[in-house]
């Protein structure tokens, strides 16, 4: 008869291995990167730690977080070390680290991608408030771009159902969380644009972008560029709703609205239907009663008027207007002859100021042109006695130069037949007729023979 094996419950082999690793493994000290944090109302923490290739569920014990000298660093992305002992969570049949110290270790890959994305946008002016476009008062379509299974959807139908039980929305399905997400996202919310802008026949006045909260990871896809600059370019509105009220994804600092939640954006899009209707009401009653306000001072005007004299005898009024045409007429007469009077008192003032300045002028011109005239007749005077001077000079000079000075001093001039000068015996032939002049008279002669030089 073959042995009855010894058979284990399950709290009998969780505890084995349990065992097995406080045992074995004890107390170690990890590094890895923060993901999927949870903190809960009783103080403890409860996390992931995960490298490239595993993760390891962990938790801080509320009395362990109490000694930490600084806890900033617990949040998703955040790269830390851990030391701890190696358990087993018996309700889950889970191995996880308790954690007793740990210490940032800098920050993860992720978060180092999310900071530096955050610092390029920022720097191109994407996340500008001059950018923000103001969301309409009342919406008649709202456009939405989240998965279209989960709670998410369903929650912001609801609530904007019981704000406004008639709004019409538009769900644009994509995936939210995993491969093309990101890409999914933006061809959404450029499709809207495209479709259902201004001046399409049921166009979107805003968008809702978002998702339900989640770890770094799951919500990475709003984290994402193209999905930023699809929300920058859009040209309809855009509300930010990704994850809890503590989560930040790039898609919040580039919307023109941040929601802390998908259910706070659906509160944030639209007031109660109810409140419009009370605004309504009251606007109504109080156009009524500034319009009952008004309808009794009329009557009370009319009244007034239907009383007055000048209504029983509208003579008197017409008499009165017509003897204050005549009293304005006289005035006006009255104020022309006055005009007239003064302005030729004016131009005869001005006529008579003209004629002293005019003789004033003519005496001082006739004092000037005789001055200028004796002025002239002395430069005259003085530049003749200069010319003539400078005549005499020149006339002495000339006479020195005169070649009748030079044949009064015994020389002579020849010249042949055709008036030239003779300057040389070469220049004459024998039989030419020469013609010699002295200071006192011709000579005609003929050339005989011409005889060699001196």
């Amino acid at each position: 008869m073959a042995e009855t094996p010894h058979i284990l419950s399950i709290t009998e082999l969780t505890r084995k291995i349990k065992g097995v690793l406080t045992k074995e493994v004890g107390q170690v000290w990890v590094e890895g990167e923060i993901s999927n944090i949870k903190q809960y109302s009783s103080g403890h923490t409860y996390f992931v730690l995960k490298d490239q290739s595993a993760q390891l569920s962990a938790v801080l014990f509320a009395n362990a977080r109490a000694v930490l000298s600084n806890t900033a660093f617990l949040k998703d992305g955040q790269r830390v070390r851990a030391g701890g002992a190696i358990s087993v969570f018996e309700g889950r049949g889970q191995y996880q680290l308790v954690v007793h110290k740990m210490e940032s270790a800098g920050v993860g890959a992720l978060m180092e991608r999310y900071e530096e994305l955050k610092k390029k946008l920022n720097a191109e002016g994407l996340f500008d408030e001059s950018h923000k476009k103001p969301l309409p008062l009342l919406p008649q379509r709202i456009g939405v771009v989240t998965s279209p299974t989960g709670a998410v959807i369903h929650d912001m139908l609801n609530i904007l159902n019981r704000r406004f039980s008639n709004m019409q929305v538009l769900l644009t399905p994509v995936k939210v969380q995993g491969a093309g997400s990101a890409p999914s996202i933006a061809r959404a919310i450029g499709w809207i644009n495209e479709n259902c802008g201004e001046g399409s026949e049921r166009p979107v006045d805003v968008i809702i972008v978002g998702r339900g909260g989640g770890s770094l990871e799951d919500l990475w896809a709003f984290n994402e560029e193209v999905v930023a600059r699809a929300i920058f370019a859009s040209h309809i509105p855009v509300i930010s709703a990704v994850g809890h009220e503590v989560d930040y994804a790039l898609s919040d600092f580039v919307a023109d609205l941040r929601a802390p939640t998908p259910s706070a954006a659906a509160e944030l899009v639209v007031q109660p239907k109810v409140e419009f209707e009370k605004r309504i009401q009251q606007r109504s009653a109080e156009l009524r009663r500034l319009l009952v306000q008004h309808h009794k001072l009329l009557a009370q005007r009319l009244e007034q008027l239907s009383g007055s004299s000048v209504l029983k005898r509208p003579g008197q009024l017409i008499e009165r207007f017509s003897q204050k045409v005549d009293y304005l007429d006289m005035r006006l007469q009255h104020a022309a002859h006055q005009r007239v009077t003064a302005a030729r008192q004016q131009a005869d003032q001005i006529f008579s100021r003209m004629g002293l300045v005019r003789e004033r002028r003519l005496t001082e011109l006739k004092v000037r042109l005789s001055g200028s005239r004796q002025s002239m007749n002395s430069a005259v005077m003085v530049l003749l006695e200069q010319n003539r001077s400078q005549v005499s000079a020149l006339e002495r000079q000339l006479v020195l130069l005169s070649p009748l000075k030079v044949l009064e001093r015994g020389y002579s001039l020849t010249r042949n037949a055709d008036g030239a000068l003779v300057r040389s015996a070469a220049d004459v032939a024998p039989g030419v007729d020469l013609m010699t002049q002295f200071a006192d008279g011709f000579i005609k002669s003929k050339v005989e023979e011409i005889v060699g030089s001196l």
